[in-house]
């Protein structure tokens, strides 16, 4: 980048804040050093975490804060009363134009609903959706929502399938993404009236990309489609089930290695490909999911991750930013309503 960007970070959200958001920076620093960050957060804590780490702290600020959102906070409280939290003063930062985007490990809730206040979302966007990669048999596809949205009116489901596609045109690259949304069957008839209104319009839209229809729970790990789309709430549990079996499978290839010698034997001969298999699945490496939609870039990082994870959420913050994301939702969505007349009610449709 030729030009230094700014990263706001929520130090002081996630399970393991604010040590892993500093330590998680300091690999950030490593990959990106033209970016310099502003922490808000407690300053007692932050700054002798950054007085050991001197490379980072020359290209930090921090902004102190003795509030901080808790995880089980709700969102309507917090929107209210947590104007000077560590989240939401992070937020500002990026409304204000002082930083390009924002992370945080914080709670979802809070991040969706103080960031749609503080920046706003895109014209022709009702609600931001968090989306992020998911590893598949085919490479990578993306998936959203994640958790924004719990419940969802079909022409929530027909914005993010329009966002999910130029994310992946953007991000993965893929000239025609194809997009299914997520149901218990592939047939038309399958699902809840709020899916099938969402199919039965994204047939007739012309998305930049091509609709395939309706996909299963298994065909996200094949890669049968490029963009799936679904509510917040079967996301999520999308996401976490995906994560857990990843753990799992991780833990039965420990044991079963260290069941003997000979199988020790086999572990050390094959060590370079299982570490490779590592990397693919790595939660850590797919974590920082971006709410889609909004006026500003917004990352939201796993709770529980380590500072791995949260310089891969950095990156992806950084790397939206810098290639002006958001400005080509923007075009995209602008050039959808040209092309096109209004969205029907789709709540009718789904009655």
């Amino acid at each position: 980048m030729s030009q230094r960007l700014t990263v706001a970070l929520d130090a002081m959200g996630g399970d393991h804040a604010p040590e892993m958001v500093v330590a998680g920076a300091d690999i950030a620093r490593e990959r990106h050093p033209d970016v310099r960050y502003l922490f808000y957060g407690d300053a007692a804590r932050i700054e002798p975490l950054l007085a050991q780490r001197p490379a980072l702290k020359a290209l930090a600020e921090v902004r102190h804060t003795s509030e901080a959102v808790a995880a089980d906070a709700k969102p309507s409280v917090v929107l209210r009363s947590g104007r000077q939290s560590s989240m939401r003063l992070a937020i500002d930062a990026v409304s204000q134009g002082e930083a390009a985007c924002v992370v945080s490990a914080g709670n979802t809730g809070a991040l969706m609903a103080m960031a749609k206040f503080a920046l706003k979302t895109l014209p022709g966007v009702d609600r931001p959706a968090i989306a992020s990669f998911f590893p598949t048999q085919r490479g990578e596809s993306v998936m959203l929502d994640l958790g924004a949205n719990a419940e969802c009116q079909p022409e929530n489901l027909v914005q993010f399938a329009i966002m999910g596609s130029v994310f992946a045109r953007a991000v993965l690259g893929v000239p025609e993404p194809t997009v299914g949304v997520l149901n218990i069957g592939s047939e038309d008839v399958k699902g809840t009236e709020v899916v099938r209104a969402a199919a039965a319009r994204l047939r007739e839209t012309p998305l930049p990309g091509r609709f395939h229809g309706f996909v299963e729970g298994d065909d996200i790990a094949a890669g049968t489609v490029d963009v799936i789309v679904t509510d917040g709430f079967t996301g999520n549990v999308a996401l976490k089930t995906a994560e857990g079996t990843a753990k799992l499978f991780t833990e039965f290839l420990r044991r079963t290695f260290a069941s003997s010698v000979l199988a020790k034997i086999g572990y050390l001969l094959a060590r370079s490909a299982f570490a490779k298999l590592k990397l693919r699945t790595d939660p850590r490496r797919y974590n920082g999911a971006m709410f889609l939609g909004l006026r500003g870039v917004c990352v939201k990082s796993h709770g529980g991750t380590d500072a791995l994870g949260f310089a891969n959420a950095i990156g992806v913050a950084v790397n939206l930013a810098a290639h002006g994301f958001n400005d080509r939702i923007r075009e995209e969505m602008q050039r959808l309503a040209n092309a096109n007349p209004p969205l029907p009610d789709t709540k009718a449709a789904a009655v």
